[in-house]
């Protein structure tokens, strides 16, 4: 049988099993962007550290080849590709979409790098 005093060590010591964050990663923001991040937490019901927090985390462990960026790039290339001959009252021939998802699918992540590229250099 424990003791009282045996099984509060044994509760306070379970926390020093698991990996403990002690490690610090800040950076400085305006009045206006913090205002926004902690609007940001509050719509996830977080508080901003712990939100802040996962942000950072699945941005650094995100792939740069997003399956689903690219695929949406690769839907919006589909579409593009049909629309114009279709707006222009042009036929599109089995062949003709054949070829568009041929092109589409040896395309799509090069158009995908350089869609993401428009959007982390004009920032």
């Amino acid at each position: 049988m424990q003791t009282e005093g045996n099984e509060i060590r044994e509760r306070l010591s379970r926390g020093k099993r698991h990996n403990t964050r002690e490690c610090s990663f800040g950076t400085k923001v305006t009045k206006l962007e913090e205002a926004d991040l902690i609007e940001a937490a509050k719509r996830e019901h977080r508080g901003p550290s712990e939100w802040a927090r996962e942000v950072l985390l699945r941005e650094a462990r995100r792939s740069k080849d997003d399956a689903y960026f690219i695929e949406i790039v690769a839907t919006r290339m589909l579409l593009v590709n049909l629309l114009k001959p279709l707006l222009m009252g042009q036929k599109v021939t089995p062949e003709r979409l054949t070829e568009i998802m041929a092109t589409v699918r040896t395309e799509k992540r090069k158009a995908a790098q350089e869609v993401m590229q428009q959007y982390t250099t004009n920032d």
